[in-house]
């Protein structure tokens, strides 16, 4: 007699059918390479670097004409009476000219790169390496704040579900006081009282405020298991109400978990850019996309358009991927489907 395929191998054989579903798996896991090589110093370490002139174009458009050529060429049409004082010359010119080429982006000791790849930030800094960085602390962000709110709704849900009585009122009145502020307004808020920015806080901030979607889908799986056969039998052989919830009903429970998960992955990756634009996210010293945001929303009055096209553009695809992959995941571990 042939063993029966477990829950989870009929679940990856429903999601490898999925071709859409495996394509956007193999973007979430690029991205995720990137930002483990990001994070182990591999790839992109010298993204603070000026490397590039102040706003240096990307490639494919060309160099921009140095801005002091205007006035280079006006000099040397100048009468030279305006260029020395009574035929002395300038003690100040050496000094001047030197200026003049660090404003254009260049110095005595190095070259400034005119073009690069997808262009510069107005400090001469790669705008594709801060991209790539930015991966790393979105995401980064979005994974752990994800899991620790996956966490917090999947404990508070099973002891609400599961115990019922004065546990279930209290996490219910919980519940009852964090939906009833708007989540991005609730998230201002907190931001704004902390007022401390850095990684570690937002991760704070977006797991504990983003834990009562999770709570109210697994209080609901818990108080529809709990009177099951399986658990009966199993309080009838004297398995302890822990066992009972976290090894008997959790499993069967988890695929809920699981896409909520990826949901909330994206909830926080676009949280963390909300919160890093208006200032309350990560600190000036860390690069994220919605720092990137926050800085390209002034070089755009100048039309330098190259930074937030970077930025969204990475965060679009990383997003639009996820959201995919969540739909794939839902469709295949749904028990429902055959």
């Amino acid at each position: 007699m042939s063993r029966s395929p477990g829950v989870w191998l009929l679940a990856w054989r429903r999601f490898e059918r999925d071709r859409l579903g495996l394509a956007c798996l193999v973007v979430v896991l690029i991205y995720g390479a990137v930002m483990v090589a990001c994070a182990a110093g591999w790839i992109v370490r010298d993204w603070s670097e000026e490397v590039a002139v102040t706003y240096a174009p990307p490639a494919f458009l060309g160099p921009e004409a140095p801005r002091g050529a205007s006035s280079a060429a006006a000099a040397e049409t100048a009468p030279r009476g305006a260029l020395e004082d009574y035929g002395i010359p300038d003690p100040l010119a050496d000094d001047l000219a030197e200026i003049a080429r660090e404003l254009a982006g260049t110095s005595a000791t190095e070259t400034r790169a005119a073009t690069l790849a997808f262009g510069a930030d107005k400090w001469g800094r790669d705008v594709l390496k801060k991209a790539v960085k930015g991966t790393e602390t979105s995401l980064f962000v979005g994974l752990v704040a994800a899991a620790l709110a996956a966490f917090l709704g999947t404990l508070f849900g099973a002891l609400a579900g599961y115990r019922g009585g004065w546990i279930d009122d209290f996490f219910n009145w919980l519940y009852s006081v964090f939906t009833s502020i708007p989540y991005l307004l609730l998230v201002l808020a907190v931001a704004a009282v902390v007022n401390q920015k850095g990684v570690l806080t937002v991760i704070l901030i977006l797991g504990l405020t983003g834990w009562t979607g999770i709570f109210r889908l697994i209080r609901a799986e818990y108080m529809k298991h709990k009177v099951r056969e399986y658990v009966l039998a199993a309080d009838a052989i004297g398995a302890s109400g822990v066992r009972r919830m976290f090894v008997h009903i959790l499993p069967n429970v988890s695929h809920v978990v699981l896409v909520q998960l990826s949901l909330h992955v994206v909830l926080f990756i676009k949280s963390e850019v909300i919160l890093s634009f208006l200032g309350f996210g990560v600190g000036v010293d860390t690069v994220s996309w919605g720092s990137m945001l926050a800085e390209a929303q002034s070089e755009l009055i100048l039309g330098k358009w190259w930074q937030i096209a970077a930025a969204t553009f990475a965060m679009a695809v990383l997003v639009s991927a996820f959201s995919l992959l969540t739909d794939a995941l839902r469709d295949a571990l749904d028990p429902r489907l055959k």
